[in-house]
């Protein structure tokens, strides 16, 4: 008997990772995507290490969000309590809700995470720094795994470690900004995720890693993005792209994707993203211009 059979294409939880320095939107855009995935708030759990911050988010009618599942992890922010408090996510809101983790970055890092971890045991008679790294790895793994096995969808966000760069403003001088750069936690953690999108402090998102369509997004995450999503891992749809860039077709200024495929479809007798829609209107009003 073979070891092999015929490929198909399966229903699939998300397993998506948001990276980004403080003030990037992290937790909103996580909120965004799993309300866009369910529908419906109250299958969403937010797991909070942030000081209680993921309440400035619930049934806000600024951001229109709703009243979500929440519960807030405090230290010490080992792995067990990580698993404990997931697998409890996941049994609230069942197979089709998402559980948040916001933030990953306090199980590698703060007080109880995967680094003290290590020194504890480093700390021990008879041990050495390459026995705590291999019995720290250990931990990670379990809690890495367990994050990406549970019956449910998973977003994690992770802060990134922020630098000061010179860019040009819009005035022609030089101003330092924040970046991000690799997010806090073990290397190359984020490649265990099936998505990974940096945002920036401008809110842009971009994916850095991923399996679905997403290759060529950068734009600002709205629940829409959530809703795309759940149609490509529940049956492999591919969101509508624009006729002229290739581009997925993302809602902007308060426009669905519909509603933009509708009215560039009305206007300019094909589908658009926001920017090609633009650049049609510019040649067409040369056109005008030069009759």
């Amino acid at each position: 008997m073979s070891l092999f059979e015929t490929a198909t294409r399966e229903k699939a939880k998300l397993r998506l990772a948001l990276t980004g320095p403080s003030g990037a939107g992290k937790t909103l855009s996580a909120l965004y995507i799993a309300f866009g995935m369910t529908g419906d708030w109250s299958k969403v759990a937010l797991i909070d290490t942030e000081h209680k911050r993921g309440k400035f988010y619930v049934n806000r009618s600024d951001l229109n969000t709703g009243v979500f599942m929440y519960a807030e992890l405090t230290p010490p922010y080992s792995a067990e309590r990580y698993k404990d408090y997931v697998i409890e996510g996941c049994k609230v809101v069942g197979a089709d809700g998402v559980v948040v983790v916001d933030s990953f970055s306090h199980a590698w890092n703060n007080e109880g995470g995967v680094l003290d971890y290590k020194d504890t045991i480093a700390a021990k008679s008879g041990k050495n720094s390459y026995t705590a790294w291999n019995e720290a790895g250990k931990v990670q793994n379990s809690l890495v795994n367990t994050i990406l096995a549970v019956d449910c969808h998973t977003i994690v966000t992770m802060r990134s470690k922020m630098e000061y760069v010179m860019e040009e403003n819009e005035k022609g001088k030089q101003q330092p900004v924040k970046v991000g750069l690799a997010p806090i936690q073990r290397e190359d953690t984020e490649y265990e995720f099936d998505i990974v999108l940096d945002i920036a402090r401008s809110h842009i998102a971009v994916a850095s890693k991923d399996t679905t369509f997403l290759d060529k997004f950068g734009a600002i995450i709205t629940p829409e993005l959530g809703s795309q999503l759940k149609a490509w891992l529940d049956d492999g749809v591919d969101p509508e792209r624009c006729a002229d860039c290739d581009l997925v077709i993302n809602a902007a200024f308060g426009k669905t994707s519909a509603e933009i495929i509708a009215g560039t479809i009305k206007a300019y007798s094909r589908q658009l993203c926001i920017s090609c829609a633009s650049n049609a209107k510019e040649a067409l009003k040369t056109k005008e211009e030069g009759k």
